[in-house]
């Protein structure tokens, strides 16, 4: 039952006159000003939000940040307690608020981030009331026409570059921005109100505000001060030449002594500043004097060679070696007025989240002295907690493990993302794997339900989800919907939450009606244009941008059994429900299609699927997906898996794609066969990479979590430790060791820790683990012998003789 809730605030905004303000951003500042004669035993908790990005200060001190990404139907608020910052006297609430213009086709604009919702205009909403300690109220604070506000023309915004949809930078020109708004004392009285203040109830006949508040639903993302690492490079400034050479060569404890930093008026310089990891936050810049002077900040993953033909076309090696590179990315420009001291320095930090290992800073000292008072960041993300890890025989474990934790991390925001540097987009196949991954870490589903519920929101009346949401740049990728009844299934069977499972089961029947209705002959026929029947980044698929070229052809066989095996998982589901004859109408249709992909798509000759019924084109992917789906199984579905990794010819599974030949490997008892499968992660610690590559083919992005399969692979395969029953009910342990000779760690799961070790040694296989009390059970070990337990805990013993391992 959702929460019932009396709105007394108004959204406000300043009144435009009726002019079309859509192709530009605006930005304005809000002020509210209240007396607290008792601060000390004063309560004040309020909720807020805005359209579309907000930070909010009290007393000049920062609080937060937000919203959290929303859509249409679903406009999140924050609720937070401001009385930790109250003060004897006169206080302030100050807010500045962005709005990204709605209308994003037809020319030029100011967009922002596309994954960030919003209407046709601006708003601000904040609710609460100062109250004693009695709880009488003293003061009510909500927005209405007392509040007061005033433009930020201090901010322009670049074209977006180097990136797609994160949107332009700033280029800030700090003599815009009133010195003090934020501090109790300013003078305000200038300042404008909002004429039209909106209620959040619209009361005439059901009509429905763009912004339908709802209670945020997962936690606030965490923010860490923090500071750089070391100098790589540096140019300019003699008179500082030691502090920079002291910068260059600081360890990790960062490079405390480096600032202030003081150009004399004329001077310029530039230094490469490194983070250690290829992180998420906002850099945080304090400057004192400069008037007439400005710092750019440009942002980078890595070193690159400005010729990427001139070395075997690489345009990326050793991430952090400068020589013969340079670093490339948006830059934001901020312009000192000229005010900051020593004891009130000027500040800046981006209104947007960015992403980054290195830092370029250029500095231009105009006719007064620049100081760089300090250069740090604020690094932000979900608040993932490690509770789960895993170590091995394999060296290279930790460094593995390690450098997926940070992938995921730089991925986890207030949606699931594909890049934070080049999109910060969630798609489907993405989430789907990171939730996995997000379970086996902490056990935590809060982000996983939110992200569910998100591509619930994006349904289209077709009965055809988005692929990427919230987006305000809409876009259909078929296969994607699938990806998402799999995540449904995936948090079903490790949580066992039968009311989630009703509550998006019509959703489950559209997605897998619309590929119903275009079943021809017995396959679900062609992928209509516009959509992009898009299934991995192959090298060999470039010219239809990661889609097989047989979907020229009609059918897709990967598609076929993508949706054979998602009818299976939507008739778990709906027994799950209660739903039987559902549940048995999609196992006939699975039936169906697998049957028919065997009669259309099966080539004798090669052994092999093709990957359409009339294309002699193959590739790794229909295999792949032909033993997932049931198309074959048990020694059939092992030597077709055989014959395809004999194969060094087909279109091969890249990171995106290689979570489900995983899948399908284990499935069919070959999961031994992983451990060259694994190279091209372990070639990139080589290359001082911190976060894992989208894909081996154009290597876009540094940070792409979709790579991150350790956090799934370890926990789940090595230990082997995946539910037996839903929510862990009954657990399964099962590991599969893949050249190591022993492994060790800990799993989370919603009944409680599951610990396990085993250890290869003299011919013989030994397993101890610990499982919460009174959970049952099974241990299935690699001579294949199967034990049922009931104890917490288990001491396993089997000989090994000719089993492969």
């Amino acid at each position: 039952m959702e929460h019932q809730h009396t709105w007394t605030a108004a959204w406000i905004w300043p009144d435009n006159d009726g002019k079309v303000l859509e192709r530009k951003q605006h930005r304005t500042f809000f002020r509210k000003t209240f007396l607290a004669e008792n601060p000390a035993d004063a309560e004040l908790t309020v909720e807020v939000t805005a359209d579309s990005k907000y930070r909010l200060y009290v007393n000049g001190h920062f609080v937060l940040r937000g919203p959290c990404k929303g859509d249409a139907w679903s406009q999140y608020y924050d609720t937070v307690n401001l009385a930790p910052y109250l003060q004897e006297g006169r206080n302030v609430i100050a807010v500045e608020v962005v709005h990204y213009p709605r209308l994003l086709v037809g020319g030029p604009s100011e967009g922002g981030p596309m994954s960030e919702w919003r209407a046709d205009a601006g708003g601000l909403w904040l609710q609460g009331a100062l109250r004693d300690e009695s709880g009488t109220v003293l003061d009510t604070l909500d927005t209405n026409s007392s509040w007061r506000l005033a433009a930020n023309e201090a901010v322009g915004i670049g074209r977006e570059s180097h990136t797609l949809f994160v949107g332009g930078t700033e280029e800030v020109r700090s003599s815009l921005i009133p010195a003090d708004w934020r501090l109790p004392d300013f003078d305000d009285a200038s300042w404008g109100v909002c004429g039209r203040p909106i209620d959040p109830l619209d009361r005439f006949y059901g009509q429905l505000l763009p912004w339908q508040l709802k209670p945020r639903p997962i936690p606030a993302l965490s923010e860490t001060s923090s500071s750089f690492k070391r100098v790589i490079c540096r140019a300019g400034m003699a008179a500082n030449a030691d502090k920079l050479d002291a910068g260059n060569k600081a360890a990790v404890n960062g490079i405390d002594g480096l600032f202030p930093l003081t150009l004399q008026p004329g001077e310029s310089t530039w230094l490469e500043l490194d983070a250690g990891l290829l992180t998420t936050g906002y850099v945080q810049l304090s400057v004192l004097d400069g008037e007439g002077g400005s710092v750019d900040l440009l942002y980078s993953e890595a070193y690159e060679y400005e010729q990427p033909e001139l070395h075997g076309g690489k345009r990326r090696t050793v991430r952090d070696d400068p020589a013969g590179k340079a670093l490339r990315g948006n830059s934001d420009r901020y312009f000192p007025a000229g005010w900051g001291s020593a004891d009130k320095p000027e500040t800046y930090e981006p209104m947007g989240r960015r992403a980054f290992r290195f830092v370029r800073v250029d500095v231009q000292a105009g006719e007064t002295p620049l100081t760089i008072a300090n250069l740090g960041y604020r690094l932000t993300g979900y608040p993932l907690q490690e509770l789960g890890r895993v170590r091995s025989s394999d060296p290279q474990t930790d460094a593995m493990w390690d450098i997926s934790l940070n992938t995921l991390r730089g991925c986890m925001q207030d949606s699931y993302e594909d890049t934070p540097y080049y999109e910060q987009m969630q798609y489907v196949m993405d989430a789907k794997s990171q939730a996995l991954f997000t379970y086996a870490v902490s056990g935590d589903d809060r982000l996983a339900r939110k992200t569910i519920h998100d591509f619930h929101s994006s349904l289209i009346p077709s009965g055809m989800l988005q692929s990427r949401y919230p987006s305000v740049d809409r876009q259909i990728i078929p296969g994607f919907a699938l990806f998402w009844i799999q995540m449904v299934r995936d948090h079903y069977a490790h949580f066992g939450d039968q009311a989630l499972v009703r509550r998006y089961l019509s959703t489950v029947d559209a997605v897998l009606g619309w590929f119903e209705r275009r079943i021809e002959d017995g396959l679900v026929g062609y992928i209509p244009e516009p959509y992009w029947a898009f299934v991995d980044w192959v090298e060999a698929w470039n010219e239809t941008a990661g889609a097989p070229p047989a979907r020229r052809s009609g059918a897709l066989t990967v598609y076929n059994l993508m949706y054979a095996m998602s009818l299976q998982q939507g008739a778990e589901l709906n027994e799950a429900a209660g739903r039987r004859d559902t549940a048995a109408e999609y196992r006939q249709r699975a039936q169906a299609v697998n049957d028919k992909v065997r009669a259309a798509c099966y080539d004798e000759a090669s052994g092999l699927f093709r990957d359409g019924p009339a294309a002699a084109m193959f590739s790794q992917h229909a295999q792949i997906w032909a033993v997932l789906s049931g198309a074959v199984e048990g020694a059939e579905a092992r030597e077709l898996l055989e014959r395809m990794l004999a194969r060094t010819d087909l279109p091969a599974a890249s990171f995106s794609m290689s979570h489900f030949l995983f899948r399908a490997l284990s499935k069919a008892g070959l999961y031994g066969r992983t451990e060259q499968l694994w190279q091209p992660w372990k070639d990139q610690i080589g290359l001082g990479l911190t976060a894992w590559v989208e894909d081996p083919v154009q290597q876009r992005s540094d940070c792409h979590a979709w790579s991150a399969l350790p956090l799934y692979e370890y926990p789940a395969e090595t230990l082997g430790v995946k539910p037996e029953q839903p929510g862990f009910a009954a657990l399964r342990i099962e590991p599969k060791p893949a050249g190591q000779t022993w492994a060790e760690g800990a799993v989370p799961t919603p009944q409680g820790e599951v610990s396990v070790r085993w250890e290869i040694k003299e011919g013989s296989f030994t397993l101890q683990a610990k499982v919460p009390g009174g959970i049952p059970s099974t241990v299935v070990l690699p001579d294949g012998s199967v034990h049922a337990c009931t104890h917490a805990d288990i001491v396993l013993t089997c000989p090994l003789g000719s089993v492969e391992v």
